[in-house]
């Protein structure tokens, strides 16, 4: 329905302008002595520290849906960033992060050729308008020279993004819903554990962290950019991206979270100095107009809206919710009526 669309755009726009943020925060701390590899552990050991407490809550779920879990620890979290991060060390940080985001152009593959679903039009231009802008905004023909191994592990981490997309979605499939909550905390638990042993966080420069950092000739606490990384361009960001790809679809929300190079473009030029080019700016535009085209594609199901159960709610039944607002069941249906366990898996991101 029409409402739950837009709640699920703007959530989808709250995560783009969160994940968006995380650069303009994390290249001062770079600047400052860290490396970026140390700093994306940080960021993922620090939002599973958070959500610490939400992993207890939902402990059931490493029973119910350990693939869930798994794959969405290693592919959206680890993933993502490991292959990122290395293919940074081989090509260009534009040519990188527009293969990064072909990954919508994928999650349609993989929605119309694996799970033979129809792909709407609107979301099928959309893409291809998100990609065309994104190769302006990120001036991919700047740097032409790259090898085959760095293409290869940005385009790992494009099919990590899928990952994201593909397994946030099916954690809202049947009456046994994954709360999203949940499966975030995991999956940041997860993803902490497996950069661990690539990031090495014992070889960091602690002492960093203690002083400042420059952002545009002002002096910030390193801890205050780290804190903003840790609880909005993590936290909030994954939060945000799992319950709008629930309300939307995973087609339509990758489309929308391509804005997350404009976003990060405009904040480096508002917060770092770092000016924008004419064709970045005209890239913008035309990203903007693909994720409003694709936006208008129709949701992929009907959920009731919470005062639809409000009166189930008020004669006592209290029925079970799922975050966005499906019915899973009275308690009298979940003691009846167990969940399987089935139905999700990690063969099912992002930034």
């Amino acid at each position: 329905m029409a409402r739950g669309r837009n709640v699920g755009l703007v959530l989808a726009l709250i995560s783009a302008f969160a994940f968006g943020g995380s650069g303009v925060a994390a290249k001062p701390l770079i600047s400052a002595g860290l490396e970026p590899l140390h700093v994306t552990w940080l960021r993922v050991a620090g939002a599973a520290l958070v959500m610490l407490p939400v992993a207890w809550r939902h402990r059931r779920l490493l029973l119910r849906r350990p693939a869930l879990l798994v794959g969405f620890g290693l592919l959206a979290v680890a993933g993502v960033q490991a292959c990122y991060f290395a293919a940074l060390s081989r090509i260009p940080v534009g040519v990188a992060l527009l293969i990064e985001y072909l990954a919508p152009a994928l999650v349609l593959g993989w929605v119309r050729f694996v799970q033979r679903k129809p792909v709407t039009r609107a979301a099928a231009v959309g893409v291809v308008l998100a990609v065309g802008g994104l190769a302006c905004v990120v001036e991919v023909w700047s740097g032409l020279s790259f090898d085959p191994v760095g293409l290869a592990l940005a385009l790992g981490a494009a099919c990590c993004q899928v990952g994201y997309f593909v397994l946030s979605d099916h954690g809202s499939d049947g009456e046994d819903a994954a709360d999203p909550l949940g499966v975030i905390a995991y999956g940041l638990l997860i993803g902490a554990v497996l950069l661990t042993v690539v990031a090495r966080p014992w070889e960091m420069d602690w002492p960093v962290l203690a002083g400042g950092a420059d952002m545009a000739g002002t002096r910030v606490p390193a801890v205050l950019l780290l804190g903003w990384i840790v609880l909005v361009a993590t936290v909030l960001a994954y939060l945000t991206g799992v319950l709008s790809v629930r309300r939307l679809s995973p087609q339509v929300a990758g489309v929308v979270a391509c804005l997350e190079a404009v976003i990060a473009t405009v904040l480096a030029w508002v917060l770092l100095g770092e000016h924008l080019t004419a064709p970045q700016i005209v890239g913008g535009v035309v990203v903007l107009a693909g994720a409003f085209i694709a936006q208008s594609a129709s949701p992929k199901t009907e959920r009731p809206d919470v005062e639809d159960v409000g009166e189930e709610a008020a004669s006592g039944l209290s029925p079970e919710l799922s975050p966005d607002g499906a019915v899973v069941g009275s308690p009298a249906d979940r003691a009846s009526s167990p969940g399987t366990g089935q139905g999700l898996s990690a063969g099912s991101r992002a930034d």
